[in-house]
């Protein structure tokens, strides 16, 4: 009896401490070495090396609550507010809130619990693929020789995957619980950038494909988690929207009426249906949908509602990177000939001598997906006065130092004195240009967050006038700084918008969905209450 108690005390003892022996249920324990440090590396958590299994396994217990289990905890208080604020709970401003308030609100409107989130781990193939594109997907599957049935639809092909996805990973001699980069062998730079943009994570910078596909594989829960968020709220908009459907309403449609609901929705039709067929047929789709059948499943009846449109979410993501695609081809075409050919320069893109502005903004928009691979001397661009100042003076170059002892130099003397002073250490290599890429990694981090804030009207206007952007009369400091921001996200990032948190589109991807299931399914509905109302 006193060993059953002390084994039973052990037990529990384990458990709570969350330790990783053979009681845990943490993933991780069965990963191998190689995996152990892809997370590590992909969290950006420094380990020893060498370091033997054990040391790496430790150091995964030690963060993984904090990054795979309970990401938020690790986030500031901005990125929190901006979260709540997405799933629309109110709460004082960032600014002012308390982070562990915070953390305990999202906690409760977290996506998922965290012994769903450590059993996710343990399968990594049942999601890591739900992101992905449809063309994605055919890659892969062409790649690997994967034999996918015609027609090769997108559920037919994450099935098809998935079924081969540990015999790929076998063949490449490569694990499977942490993927490494041989998952995205068939992505391009721009494939793996783009898939960032839509889904709302910030670019690494400066960055490499390496950087590109970690930032994806640490991403690929969060976004899964986004996604399924969405494809329930359009669910749940759906199943809303028939439960309006009373048989009284159903009644009162016409035959047109009900043809046109049924054709609205995709159910078919047999030729030759009377009026009676008609409505029993809308009264068995409505069952399907609700779940009111044996037989009935609202996931699977939702699908076949929406078949026509494909994957919501797919639909919703295309929508939004459709949105943010056009914001930046709005933003380019009011840039000048010289940023247009600094943002093709920063990207490594050849520019062909005597372009029209035309052709440079045709090839802006076709590497709006392309990262910039590194510093350049267009990451002088934003620093504020002091950061610039200061670089100059601790250059090492005297023609730099000069202008950085200036009292009278104004920003674009500095800006162009750094810029000139980067391309000379860039040309000589050695310790000053180390110098030159160590203090911008220092400067960019320190001045991300607040980037703007210190810089004069005088010098806000100038910046956006080297974009060619009119400056409408009567602006005042905050909409040009704010403009000023825009602009800068454009030019450094392409599409995307790293100053919003991953959470910031939400709403909008859940309102797309949202729209088109009212619009799809609930059109029918609106229009038999309404002559239901006018007949009573």
């Amino acid at each position: 009896m006193r060993l059953t108690s002390l084994f039973i005390f052990a037990l529990a003892t384990d458990i709570a401490i969350g330790s990783s022996n053979w009681f845990s249920k943490a993933a991780y324990n069965k990963w191998h070495e190689n995996e152990l440090e892809r997370w590590l590396s992909d969290n950006d958590i420094p380990y020893p090396t060498p370091a033997d299994r054990k040391d790496l396994e430790n150091l995964v217990q030690k963060y993984w609550d904090n990054y795979a289990v309970a990401p938020y905890r690790s986030w500031d208080t901005e990125k929190l507010f901006a979260y709540l604020k997405a799933k629309g709970v109110e709460t004082q401003g960032a600014a002012e809130a308390n982070k562990d308030s915070l953390v305990s609100q999202v906690q409760s409107q977290w996506y998922e619990t965290e012994d769903k989130a450590q059993n996710a781990w343990t399968d990594t193939k049942d999601w890591i693929l739900d992101t992905w594109t449809e063309s994605t997907l055919k890659s892969f599957a062409d790649k690997h020789g994967i034999p996918v049935p015609q027609p090769r639809k997108r559920d037919t092909l994450l099935q098809q995957i998935r079924s081969n996805y540990e015999k790929v990973a076998r063949k490449a001699g490569e694990t499977a619980s942490y993927p490494g980069n041989w998952l995205y062998e068939t992505w391009s730079e721009s494939d793996l950038k783009e898939w960032l943009d839509t889904h709302g994570f910030p670019v690494p910078q400066p960055t490499s494909r390496d950087k590109l596909v970690a930032a994806v594989r640490r991403n690929s829960r969060l976004a899964y988690l986004k996604s399924q968020d969405q494809l329930y709220s359009a669910s749940a908009s759906a199943n809303a929207a028939y439960g309006t459907l009373t048989d009284k309403i159903i009644d009162a449609w016409s035959e047109s009426q009900l043809k046109e609901f049924c054709d609205k929705n995709g159910i078919s039709v047999p030729q030759g249906t009377k009026t009676n067929e008609l409505r029993a047929l809308v009264r068995k789709h409505r069952a399907e949908l609700l779940g009111d059948t044996l037989s009935g499943s609202a996931a699977s009846a939702f699908g076949a509602a929406t078949s026509k449109a494909g994957n919501q979410y797919a639909k919703a993501t295309n929508d939004a990177s459709l949105a943010a695609q056009e914001a930046f081809n709005q933003a380019v075409d009011t840039w000048s000939d010289s940023r247009l050919k600094a943002y093709l320069d920063a990207r490594g893109v050849p520019v062909p001598q005597a372009s029209k502005t035309d052709e440079l903004r045709a090839l802006v928009r076709r590497n709006s997906h392309k990262a910039a691979a590194g510093f350049n001397a267009w990451t002088w661009d934003d620093l504020s006065y002091q950061h610039l100042k200061q670089y100059l003076v601790n250059s090492g170059n005297s023609a730099a130092k000069k202008v950085g002892n200036s009292a009278s130099a104004t920003r674009e003397d500095l800006v162009k004195a750094a810029q000139n002073a980067y391309a000379s250490a860039s040309r000589g290599g050695g310790d000053s240009y180390a110098s030159a890429t160590s203090y911008l990694a220092q400067a960019t981090q320190s001045a991300k967050d607040n980037v703007f804030d210190t810089w004069s009207e005088s010098e806000l206007k100038s910046y956006l006038d080297s974009y060619g952007v009119p400056i409408p009369q009567g602006s005042t400091v905050n909409e040009l700084r704010a403009e000023a921001r825009k602009q800068s996200t454009y030019f450094k990032y392409g599409t995307t918008n790293p100053v919003d948190t991953a959470f910031a589109k939400i709403s909008e991807s859940v309102r797309g969905a949202y729209q088109w299931v009212l619009g799809q399914l609930g059109a029918g509905a609106e229009e038999a209450k309404q002559k239901a109302k006018n007949e009573l």
